[in-house]
């Protein structure tokens, strides 16, 4: 898959933004990056598109700033020459597609049916936009749609919000969402960036998951462990169970046989992406033990410790 789109799926929210004047472009951005969604897809259901993301782009290289609405080659060409790194098609557009396949820009073509897909298969493409998501049949028509098409990706689009966005990426298939939620218009025309940065944020929180797993407390040895897991089962009716390294007293408290990362101990939170939740926190400028991530049968990340400690504790990542 080309880079950029392997990109967009560390993300995993694809903002969609209609922008009617340029002079919100540059705030916008900022507010999507400090809200952890280095993406944005503008459309150009508005003459402010090209100018916009010619100004995203300036403001926030960092950030992917594609174009949407790409219904035209001349669109295409706009949109190149304003910078925009992606190309968003709310239907399969041949001549948009062999543009950005010659000029090396990724396009994500609208797709509803097999025959779509097909299509896009046969352009090379590897990843799609299931358009318009929910009036289409939503998570339910996705799942049939991409059952024969293992080796496709797919971006819904169109009826997303926060609430329905978690059903869709938990498919497989799903590489990102795009919608609107977290960047309505009347915040945007108000010039409320700072909103507009909280939702992302929620949006981002909402999309991973983050709850508390469990804590470990480190011991010297397995009779030290013994006692302090006893004690839970003791106190509070914790029930001991025992593995290789450690015993657990309920599901939340474990006792290390021996001391392990930390300081104190480790505190592990659960996401519901890891991978991806790994991505988000490295954008964020964390670092990880890469020697501690362990990695399930698939090749997904199922586990791995951050190298800062908060309060004497590692803490670690554990995919749900």
């Amino acid at each position: 898959m080309n880079e950029l789109l392997r990109e967009i799926e560390s993300i995993g929210i694809v903002p969609v933004i209609s922008l009617k004047d340029a002079e919100k472009a540059e705030p916008l951005a900022k507010a999507l990056c400090e809200g952890g969604i280095p993406c944005a897809e503008v459309t150009f259901r508005t003459d402010a598109c090209v100018e916009s993301i010619r100004r995203m782009t300036k403001a926030c290289p960092e950030m992917l700033v594609g174009a949407g609405t790409v219904i035209m080659k001349g669109q295409a060409e706009e949109a190149a020459k304003a910078g925009a790194k992606f190309m968003v098609s709310p239907g399969f557009n041949h001549e948009v597609v062999e543009y950005g396949i010659g000029h090396n820009i990724a396009v994500i073509s609208g797709c509803s049916s097999p025959t779509d897909v097909e299509q896009a298969m046969k352009y090379g493409l590897h990843l799609v936009k299931f358009f318009p998501a929910e009036a289409a049949g939503g998570v339910r028509m996705l799942k049939s749609l991409s059952g024969p098409y293992s080796g496709m990706k797919f971006m819904p689009t169109g009826g997303i919000t926060e609430a329905n966005m978690g059903e869709y990426l938990e498919l497989k298939q799903v590489a990102a969402c795009g919608g609107s939620f977290m960047v309505p218009e009347n915040l945007i025309e108000k010039g409320d960036f700072i909103t507009i940065r909280e939702m992302a944020k929620k949006a981002v929180h909402e999309m991973l998951g983050f709850e508390l797993a469990h804590i470990g407390l480190n011991m010297k040895n397995r009779d030290e462990a013994m006692l302090a897991a006893g004690m839970f089962e003791s106190v509070f009716g914790f029930q001991k169970s025992e593995n290789d390294n450690s015993i657990f007293a309920g599901s939340y408290i474990e006792a290390m046989k021996s001391p392990f990362f930390g300081e104190k101990g480790h505190i592990a939170v659960r996401t519901n992406d890891a991978g991806r939740a790994l991505s988000y926190f490295k954008r964020r400028g964390f670092s990880f033990r890469e020697e501690s991530a362990v990695y399930k049968m698939d090749g997904t990340l199922g586990a791995v410790y951050f190298r800062e400690e908060i309060g004497g504790f590692a803490v670690h990542l554990v995919q749900k």
